[in-house]
């Protein structure tokens, strides 16, 4: 039987690798939703159809937001992922460092506000660079009830963002 010795360079490797094995098994450990597992069993969401007939010439789009009834309290503390879009909020440099993930385009910022249980004010350590508010995402992070109010709406959930990443259908 030959016995092997370990070389300082396969040394530090393997204990590199198990030094990120957690963060790797961590890393895909979320739940998928949708913005319908957000709202309460039985309560509908308004579509962006109708969201155009809301009168668009009143001075603010945050006085027009519809009013909620509860929020879905099993994903808090979860890790999840939440695709939407981006409306920033707070920059470092040009990377946005906070924004409100919102469900469809223009919401906020064009149309009036969807409800609050249908926003997440996402908060980032890492500036985030954003192609526009065009751009669809997917947020992974760790879900909280919190309510929160900004200039453009009331939000219900906040999320701490691990990772954002381009949306990929």
């Amino acid at each position: 039987m030959v016995a092997r010795r370990l070389n300082r360079r396969q040394l530090l490797v393997g204990l590199g690798a198990v030094g990120l094995a957690p963060h790797f098994a961590w890393a895909e450990d979320y739940v998928d939703l949708r913005w319908k597992d957000l709202l309460p069993e039985g309560q509908v969401s308004i579509p962006p159809m109708l969201q155009s007939l809301i009168d668009h010439d009143q001075p603010a789009m945050s006085s027009q937001q519809p009013s909620y009834s509860g929020v879905r309290t099993e994903w808090n503390d979860q890790v999840i992922r939440l695709p939407g879009f981006v409306v920033p909020i707070d920059y470092a440099g040009t990377g946005i460092t906070a924004f409100i993930l919102v469900p469809f385009v223009g919401a906020c910022v064009h149309v009036p506000p969807p409800p609050a249980n249908q926003l997440v004010f996402v908060t980032t350590p890492e500036p985030f660079e954003s192609a526009g508010l065009y751009e669809p995402v997917n947020v992974v992070g760790k879900l909280q009830v919190s309510s929160i109010s900004t200039h453009l709406a009331d939000i219900a959930y906040t999320m701490a963002a691990d990772r954002i990443e381009p949306y990929v259908t």
